[in-house]
C-alpha cells in the first residue's frame, strides 16, 4: 500500500521543481522504506546541492529511512543553521576548490583558469570519466546536466542555472563565496598547467618575429609548453579580472 511523506524545499533548491511545486509542500508517494536521499532525488533535487535535512524537525542523514507521514525540510547551501552546523553536508567541501566541468562549459573552464582555479575540462570527458576523476582527485563537479550530479558517488557539485559564460562565472564565485584577490594569470587557459616565467633566450625559436622585437617578458606552461606574453589579449583579460574584483 502506498504511503505519503511531505517535503518542503527551501531557497534555490526550488530551481529544480516544477512551477506548481515551488515554495510549497510537496507530497511524495512511496512504498517500502526508501532512504531520504533517494526520495529527494526522485523529486528532482540533486543531492550535492543539499546542505541540511530535517525529518519531523530533527536533523538526519541521507541514509535515514523514510516513514509514512514524515515531514521533511530540505535546505540548500548557505542556510544559516548555526545550531545544526554539525549536520551540514557543505561543510565537507574541500577548501582548495578544485573543479571538473562537463563538455558544455568550455568558456567557463577558461574563465576559472584565468582566475587561477585548478579546473579540469576536456571535450572527450564523458559523465563516467567526470565522476571517476571527481572522486579520485576530490574535485567539485560543475555541470548543466542535473543527472550527472545524481550519481551516487558524487560528493560535491553544482548545477549552473545560467547558460551564459560570464554569468556562470559570477554564479560560481557567489555560490562558493569566492572573494578577491584571485590568483589570475597563473594557469594555462588551454590545458590548466601552471605558468612560470622563462628567460626570453630559452623560447626565442617559438616566438613570432614581431614578438621577438617588441616583447621582453615571457611565461611558459609547465605542462603543454605554450609560451605567453603580455600582448593585447593580456590587456583585455586584465580589464575582465578588474571588473570581477569590483563586483560586491
Amino acid at each position: 500500500m502506498a504511503k505519503l511523506a511531505y517535503f518542503r524545499f527551501y531557497g534555490n533548491l526550488n530551481d529544480f521543481l516544477p512551477s506548481l511545486q515551488k515554495e510549497k509542500e510537496v507530497k511524495y508517494s512511496f512504498t517500502g522504506t526508501p532512504a531520504v536521499k533517494d526520495a529527494i532525488e526522485a523529486l528532482g533535487i540533486p543531492h550535492p546541492e543539499v546542505d541540511i535535512v530535517l525529518i519531523n524537525g530533527q536533523p538526519t542523514q541521507f541514509t535515514n529511512l523514510l516513514q509514512a507521514n514524515d515531514s521533511v525540510a530540505v535546505y540548500p547551501t548557505g542556510t544559516n543553521h548555526v545550531n545544526l552546523a554539525a549536520y551540514s553536508r557543505q561543510a565537507t567541501l574541500p577548501v582548495w576548490h578544485k573543479f571538473i566541468l562537463d563538455v558544455h562549459l568550455g568558456k567557463l573552464a577558461k574563465n576559472l583558469r584565468l582566475l587561477g582555479f585548478d579546473t579540469l575540462y576536456r571535450t572527450d570527458y564523458d559523465n563516467k570519466t567526470i565522476v571517476q576523476l571527481a572522486g579520485a582527485e576530490e574535485r567539485i563537479i560543475l555541470t548543466r546536466d542535473v543527472g550527472l550530479l545524481k550519481h551516487k558517488t558524487v560528493l560535491w557539485g553544482y548545477w549552473l542555472r545560467s547558460q551564459h559564460p560570464e554569468k556562470q562565472l559570477t554564479e560560481v564565485l557567489a555560490y562558493f563565496k569566492f572573494l578577491p584577490p584571485f590568483q589570475p594569470f597563473t594557469r594555462c587557459l588551454v590545458c590548466n598547467g601552471i605558468l612560470a616565467w622563462v628567460p626570453k633566450e630559452t623560447v626565442l625559436e617559438q616566438l613570432p618575429p614581431k614578438t621577438k622585437l617588441y616583447f621582453q617578458e615571457f611565461y611558459q606552461c609547465q605542462n603543454c609548453l605554450r609560451v605567453l606574453w603580455k600582448g593585447s589579449h593580456y590587456d583585455r583579460m586584465q580589464v575582465f579580472v578588474q571588473q570581477l574584483r569590483q563586483v560586491d
